[in-house]
């Protein structure tokens, strides 16, 4: 509901500021305020016409041309915000020092050139950010030490892959190059760590099917994120293990590599608590396993770190946050995530890599500044 509510702010300021100034005839005014309006109330319009907010059933072209026009909307708000902050500061200037007139009128700001320039630059930039958040995300390499590590298992080599989002956006056939991807990196381990999906597993069984071609040689584990739930669970919950995914919902299992055990546990989401499943629940995970073997924990959202510290958990992997997607977000998304963003992270004994995710969740497709990423993490002894 919020974001409905901000959508309807969000159009009056920018119809007062942008449509009403124009110099055009009240019918190219009322045409574009009808856009407008469609633009800033498009989730509403998914959530009410095309099957829900999550995953709206629509087709991927129409998603992309959805994707665009809310960035270049953002984009719009962004440089109108900051060309009436230059005013009001400059108005502020004038009042302190006595003048009554600008050195640059107001009317040159607001002029159609100037008008023109500003909506050129943001569907350029719209352009730009939304091809980034369709395309295949590149390798990264990261090292992380774990200083209980036994030296037999240095180097040992996990691919995270965080947020695909498949989903009417990102179809069989980006997953079949993500897919290709990892493969060629020949991990010990593969883990999921939550929004994997967008839709229920009947419409994105052919998106996930690639999924099965998957290759580790310790096998391909997963947990869940908070896009499991809007969508059939339960059903996720069986369609995965058929995919070749184990799922750790509150549970752990013991690896045995090269003789030496290594703890692999997996949480649930917070959001779980509304559908009335179990939230996360660590200690839970975590009963039973051994006390002197290293503690991987996959948890979807990364801001239990300092707590999950101290359940003696050597390495957490998360996502959720997406990096922010958009370079100057970061403050705000990380505000919402326990202080924690993207990359490496030490809190206490516990490191943690928090991803930036493979793919994008189709109702904000953009990345600027912040690409997305299959993390191919090198273990590392003390």
């Amino acid at each position: 509901m919020f974001i409905h509510l901000m959508g309807g702010v969000v159009f009056i300021y920018l119809a007062v500021r942008l449509l009403l100034p124009l110099r055009a005839g009240w019918k190219t005014k009322v045409a574009l305020a009808v856009l407008l309006l469609f633009i800033t109330q498009q989730h509403f319009i998914n959530r009410v016409v095309f099957g829900g907010l999550a995953s709206p059933e629509i087709p991927a072209v129409l998603l992309l041309a959805q994707g665009w026009c809310f960035l270049l909307l953002v984009l719009l708000l962004v440089f109108t915000l900051l060309r009436d902050l230059v005013f009001v500061i400059g108005w502020l200037a004038r009042k302190i020092r006595g003048r009554s007139k600008p050195a640059v009128s107001q009317s040159a700001f607001s002029s159609g050139r100037r008008q023109a320039i500003m909506v050129v630059l943001a569907s350029g930039t719209a352009f730009w950010g939304l091809r980034e958040a369709v395309g295949v995300p590149d390798v990264r390499n990261v090292e992380m030490v774990v200083p209980r590590l036994p030296k037999a298992l240095d180097g040992l080599s996990i691919v995270q892959i965080s947020d695909m989002h498949a989903s009417p956006l990102l179809q069989s056939s980006w997953v079949n190059a993500l897919v290709d991807r990892v493969n060629t990196l020949k991990p010990d381990l593969i883990l999921f760590t939550g929004d994997m999906v967008d839709g229920n597993p009947t419409v994105r069984a052919a998106d996930v099917a690639p999924l099965r071609r998957l290759r580790a040689n310790y096998g391909i584990w997963g947990s869940v994120g908070n896009h499991e739930y809007y969508s059939d669970f339960s059903g996720w919950m069986k369609a995965f293990p058929a995919l070749g995914m184990r799922m750790l919902l509150n549970g752990h299992a013991v690896l045995h590599i090269q003789e030496n055990p290594l703890v692999l546990a997996g949480v649930t989401d917070v959001v779980a608590e509304r559908f009335g499943l179990p939230g996360p629940d660590l200690p839970a995970a975590l009963q039973g396993a051994p006390q002197d073997a290293v503690r991987i924990l996959m948890e979807h959202r990364p801001a239990n770190a300092a707590a999950n510290a101290r359940h003696g958990i050597d390495l957490q992997l998360s996502g959720h946050t997406h990096g922010g997607q958009i370079l100057g977000m970061n403050a705000v998304v990380a505000q919402f995530n326990g202080g924690y963003l993207y990359g490496r992270y030490t809190v206490d004994a516990l490191n943690m890599y928090v991803t930036s995710g493979a793919g994008v969740w189709n109702g904000f497709p953009v990345r600027l500044g912040v690409p997305s990423e299959i993390p191919r993490i090198i273990l590392r002894s003390a």
